[in-house]
């Protein structure tokens, strides 16, 4: 056993500050699928209704919010049926917030495993990325019900095909804003666990500046800008307009939008890196 030669797997430790292991976590491509297999089930096991609360939470919650932005307190939705505008809204931003807000306790929830064995510890927040994506097809398949439903009924909505090769970039957009702003928080857990505590409440902040229940048509035109510096706005909007041709197509926004997911990955990349080589000693 004197020699490497004779070690099937050696583990060493990474000296780049920038360096993911690309080729090891395809190795562990099994274990991605056990752990969203996982995921999938335990969330709703010994739950009534179990995974048709995948449809029920975004259902309620846009009839909330059309009773009483849209009944109530009389909030336009750009002449788009109020039901259908705030569960494409609804939608998309819930695939983002799922993302965040599990891959957020990643080194703290899973640290009793993490201590045993080894494995690329990315696997954990990317089979989370895989399982809430699954989510978010079975509650985009309800809002395609209601959207076919709408556009043989009625002259309302006006759907722009020729943007909708722009779906799976908006979707990449928030699964990759989920897993860094989720990975970046989850880093900064392992010594500061307030951040904890903010994860919720500034997911929910965060939803109403990002035009999820406000369009934007019915801002002032300083405050139209300020919420464009939101990267979430432009691809809630730019969703609306491909599905329901209301809102606008904010191009440069979502170049903006892009720009920032690919820094708030990079960054996050790096703080993972370096607290991953320590953070059993902190967590």
């Amino acid at each position: 056993m004197g020699s490497e030669d004779n070690w099937d797997l050696i583990i060493k430790p990474r000296y780049k500050w920038y360096q993911i292991d690309l080729a090891s976590i395809w190795r562990y491509k099994d274990l991605i699928g056990l752990l969203v297999r996982r995921d999938f089930v335990a969330v709703y096991k010994q739950t009534i209704f179990g995974p048709i609360w995948y449809f029920i939470q975004p259902v309620l919650t846009s009839l909330t919010f059309a009773f009483i932005f849209g009944g109530i307190a009389k909030i336009s939705t750009d002449g788009v049926p109020p039901i259908l505008f705030y569960f494409a809204g609804i939608t998309i931003w819930t695939y983002f917030s799922d993302c965040f807000t599990r891959t957020s306790s990643t080194f703290v929830s899973n640290a009793g495993v993490f201590g045993k064995v080894y494995f690329p510890r990315l696997i954990v927040p990317l089979s989370v990325l895989i399982s809430t994506l699954y989510k978010f097809f079975m509650q985009f398949a309800i809002f395609m019900g209601l959207w076919v439903y709408f556009l043989s009924t009625s002259n309302k909505i006006h759907p722009q095909f020729a943007y909708m090769w722009l779906l799976p970039i908006l979707i990449l957009m928030m699964a990759g804003m989920g897993l860094g702003f989720g990975v970046l928080v989850s880093s900064l857990t392992t010594k500061y666990r307030d951040l904890t505590f903010l994860v919720g409440f500034g997911v929910q902040l965060l939803m109403w500046a990002s035009c999820v229940v406000l369009p934007l048509s019915t801002m002032s035109p300083k405050v139209r800008t300020l919420m464009l510096l939101n990267p979430f706005t432009s691809i809630i909007e730019t969703f609306r307009f491909i599905f329901l041709g209301s809102g606008h197509l904010l191009s440069l926004w979502l170049v903006y939008g892009f720009s920032f997911m690919i820094l708030v990955l990079f960054i996050s990349i790096i703080i993972f890196s370096r607290v991953e080589k320590t953070f059993m000693d902190t967590v």
